[in-house]
């Protein structure tokens, strides 16, 4: 992932002590982040206790990304162009997806049904969450893609059951909203199942969405609400 380890919260009953995990959420942050941006939306999302879930964040390589001026920054993939569905790094997306398989392996090794791992990601790390997910060789549990896009979807075809939940702000002027609803159709043609959510908002979370990934998370790994 990067020379840097990913976070892992481990699930806690409610005497505090770790509980053995039953699944996993991999979230990957957006461009010039790290994996310390959405560990802050655990406790937002007020899951029940003893949900088992682990939590993964990883970090993403620092490397040159060309639309910033070549500045060093902690990103998964170039971007090129302002228009991100133009000089489409490819081959940096192939590699972050590789990235996240080998964290996807090791959950699998490590006991986790593979039916249990989820794929999460904002912006850059929601177009790896989705490519990844697409990609891997087994049918995951579900990919949550917010505020984001998908270059390449033509190359999709595996794992079309698998739920998908995309979430976008109305308003935002990072990624716009047209490619979010590109990518939404495109994928609905090719018989993906998309879960979509416009909220009003920029590039970013808010309160409404978050109430609408915890359903979706309870609801996909089928925990009880609580």
């Amino acid at each position: 992932m990067s020379d840097t380890p990913p976070i892992i919260v481990e699930p806690k009953g409610p005497d505090g002590k770790e509980m053995s995990a039953q699944a996993v959420v991999i979230w990957l942050h957006g461009l010039g982040a790290d994996g310390y941006d959405f560990l802050g939306v655990l406790p937002q999302l007020n899951l029940p206790q003893q949900h088992a879930i682990r939590f993964i964040f990883p970090h993403a390589p620092e490397q040159p990304v060309t639309l910033n001026g070549g500045m060093l920054m902690r990103s998964w993939y170039d971007i090129r162009s302002p228009d991100l569905l133009n000089e489409v790094d490819a081959a940096g997306i192939r590699v972050a997806c590789y990235r996240v398989y080998d964290l996807i392996d090791r959950q699998i090794k490590a006991g986790i049904d593979p039916k249990k791992v989820l794929l999460a990601g904002f912006s850059q790390g929601g177009l790896i969450a989705l490519h990844a997910g697409l990609s891997y060789q087994q049918s995951l549990g579900g990919i949550m893609a917010l505020s984001t896009y998908c270059p390449m979807e033509q190359q999709f075809y595996m794992h079309r059951e698998m739920p998908i939940f995309m979430a976008h702000g109305t308003e935002d002027g990072v990624v716009p909203l047209a490619l979010a609803e590109h990518a939404r159709k495109a994928l609905g043609q090719k018989g993906y199942q998309i879960e979509w959510h416009p909220y009003q908002m920029g590039h970013q979370v808010c309160g409404e969405e978050l109430a609408d990934i915890r359903s979706w998370l309870l609801k996909t790994l089928e925990i009880a609400q609580g």
